[in-house]
């Protein structure tokens, strides 16, 4: 897929995701024009105001949980119309964050993942639930991420549970102790957390008679980015609140 036009990009977080989608946005001839983070460079800054956006056009919000749904607000506030979210964690807050986006005319698109094969992987996983988990095989999910990761699971993960959960009515997800077995009806959801992993998922369904895997593993964060600096392309002319199924949705031949 080719760049859009060149935009000026503000990138709030700059840990490894920020990174990242400034070397993939520099690649696709766009500009950054804004560095904003608590441990900032030296030509960064440590708040959000119209004076530190400089001009951006973008922003890019991968933070922390804790900090996402303000540091939206900040950015609305300081003039800045198209946002694309990554934290995860903050969901919750979600009403809140359409009626602001709605009242400042902006385009926002939030994500647990902006991988372009995570989002082909949900379709799978969601089929995989419809076919098997009625005919009585047992799902599970299990996630890997660097042991600096903030929430556990991770939001994808919670996604993952979500759609089996959908596809079978009757099945919970069980995030928590298993000494004592799972509770009648449901299904686990665990976590590692480990080293500098990027991100691995595995989704499986056991019967009696056989297993069926399907695995996501990321090597390296770049495809996270391109899909975030995708995001923000696509939101050129956009408002409102959308998901990265929105950015995607073409690329599967679909209209709506």
């Amino acid at each position: 897929m080719n760049a859009a036009r060149p935009l000026s990009l503000a990138l709030v977080g700059y840990g490894r995701m920020g990174r990242e989608i400034e070397r993939v946005a520099l690649s696709r001839g766009h500009r950054i024009v804004a560095v904003i983070h608590p441990g900032a460079p030296a030509d960064g800054s440590r708040s959000i105001t119209i004076d530190s956006l400089d001009g951006a056009e973008a922003a890019m919000e991968f933070t922390k949980p804790e900090a996402s749904a303000g540091n939206i607000e900040a950015l609305l506030r300081a003039g800045c119309r198209r946002l694309v979210v990554g934290t995860t964690g903050w969901k919750q807050k979600l009403p809140e964050v359409e009626k602001l986006v709605g009242d400042w005319q902006a385009g926002l698109v939030h994500a647990d993942n902006f991988s372009l094969g995570m989002a082909l992987f949900y379709r799978l996983v969601e089929k995989g639930a419809e076919l098997l988990v009625p005919s009585g095989y047992d799902p599970y999910v299990l996630e890997w991420h660097h042991a600096g990761k903030r929430d556990a699971p991770s939001g994808t993960a919670r996604r993952l549970a979500g759609l089996i959960e959908r596809a079978a009515p009757g099945r919970r997800p069980h995030e928590g102790d298993v000494s004592k077995g799972l509770p009648a009806g449901s299904f686990h959801v665990a976590s590692v957390r480990a080293g500098a992993i990027p991100g691995a998922h595995l989704v499986g369904f056991e019967s009696e008679g056989e297993s069926l895997e399907l695995w996501h593993r990321a090597r390296s964060r770049a495809g996270f980015a391109l899909g975030a600096v995708l995001a923000a392309e696509w939101l050129e002319g956009r408002k409102g609140v959308f998901t990265f199924d929105d950015v995607l949705s073409g690329a599967f031949g679909e209209t709506g």
